[in-house]
């Protein structure tokens, strides 16, 4: 980890960087991340047998000759869980930043935001030999200090047993009892069926998030010859002849199956799936991500025009 990173003076850089590019896209309405209908009037549309007359919008009813009623959005305060992979295998990037730097940013964005409307956060952080839990408060000084533990875990080094990402999971589930937001950065390279059913059981409660954290060299390897490869969790290493163009294939071949894998396993959990590379714009994906969730949210809520709920849905990538 670079030592800049756990400066005071680096988080507040961080933190314009981020609000700059991404102010306003988490704040306001909650919608589809609290259960219930809330309390707070939202837009107006048809009334539908069933609807609660107590809502009827009797000023648009009278302009348009049609019943309407006024629509509920969840106004309570929301708690949020993220929890952080930071074991060894984090600790590796061959383009601008290593991958738990991008998984760290990512935090801080999510963190950021959601802390100025008065939500509550918390962390788990996933490190060489435990879990440390950070309880959920509000505040931008709580959000601060949790930045600050996350930035100063040290590297984990090799052959130093960590937990998998699941038993996290599962130790996350049984801290988070309210209903809100759970977000997992993680690069998911253990195997899925260690993590599935844990992140499944989140999904059930809560909205659910897996953010991937991706380095391009875990998806294809270059011509440079003779390339030395370390294991950054048992330190074993082994040289490889990369002028193979089989071997770059068949490496190719095996990590889009990996890839896929974990693609599979975290629809199959109810996740919302985003992906993020430490070679992209990932503040660019993060923002298409967060339009592309309200969108589905506005379809999934609002009815059509024949009076019908949209069908269909859709993946982050």
């Amino acid at each position: 980890m670079r030592p800049y990173l756990m400066a005071e003076p680096a988080l507040r850089r961080l933190e314009l960087t981020i609000t700059r590019r991404l102010d306003g896209l988490l704040q306001g309405e909650h919608l589809g991340l609290v259960p219930g209908p809330g309390s707070e009037p939202a837009e107006s549309r048809p009334y539908q047998p069933g609807d609660d007359v107590r809502r009827m919008d009797w000023n648009v009813t009278a302009r348009t000759n049609e019943p309407h009623v006024r629509d509920l959005v969840a106004d309570r305060e929301l708690e949020i869980w993220a929890l952080l992979d930071a074991t060894a295998s984090m600790d590796f990037g061959t383009v601008a930043m290593e991958k738990r730097e991008l998984a760290l940013s990512a935090l801080a964005a999510i963190g950021f935001l959601i802390q100025r409307t008065g939500n509550r956060i918390g962390v788990h952080l996933l490190h060489g030999g435990g879990v440390k839990a950070l309880p959920a408060r509000t505040g931008r000084p709580h959000l601060m200090a949790l930045l600050q533990a996350a930035f100063a875990l040290p590297r984990t080094q090799p052959g130093v047993s960590e937990p998998l990402i699941g038993v996290a999971a599962d130790q996350l589930g049984r801290t988070a009892r309210r209903r809100g937001l759970v977000v997992v950065v993680s690069d998911f390279l253990d195997p899925p069926p260690t993590w599935e059913q844990p992140l499944r059981a989140l999904a059930a409660r809560h909205q659910l998030l897996a953010v991937e954290v991706v380095d391009p060299r875990e998806l294809s390897l270059p011509d440079v010859g003779i390339l030395t490869l370390v294991d950054p969790e048992t330190g074993r290493r082994r040289e490889v002849a990369t002028g193979s163009a089989r071997l770059r294939r068949r490496y190719a071949e095996a990590a889009a199956g990996q890839r896929d894998a974990v693609t599979q396993g975290l629809r199959r959990a109810g996740a919302a799936h985003l992906r993020l590379r430490t070679d992209r714009d990932w503040v660019r994906d993060l923002v298409r991500h967060v339009m592309r969730q309200r969108r589905l949210a506005a379809l999934a809520t609002g009815p059509t025009r024949q009076g019908r709920p949209p069908e269909g849905g859709g993946d982050a990538a």
